[in-house]
């Protein structure tokens, strides 16, 4: 298992390996989705039963991963 920070981890052997809230099977881009679809955090909290710092732990990964992004003009 690695962890992205004290919140979020990698394990292959949940979810495909795929970043979820560390002791839970809840993905991040399920977090981050749910955010963007519109719910408050208090309703993501709730639906899925994390924390407050779960959630922000998410969105500094978030920021994390975006910030280390290349982006190519192609034209």
């Amino acid at each position: 298992m690695k962890e992205l920070n004290d919140r979020v981890v990698i394990d292959p052997a949940i979810r495909f390996g795929k970043p979820v809230i560390k002791g839970t099977r809840v993905p991040v881009e399920v977090v981050l989705g749910r955010l963007a679809a519109g719910l408050t955090y208090k309703e993501v909290m709730k639906e899925y039963e994390i924390t407050r710092e779960d959630i922000l732990a998410v969105l500094q990964y978030a920021v994390q991963y975006l910030s280390h992004e290349e982006i190519s003009l192609v034209s």
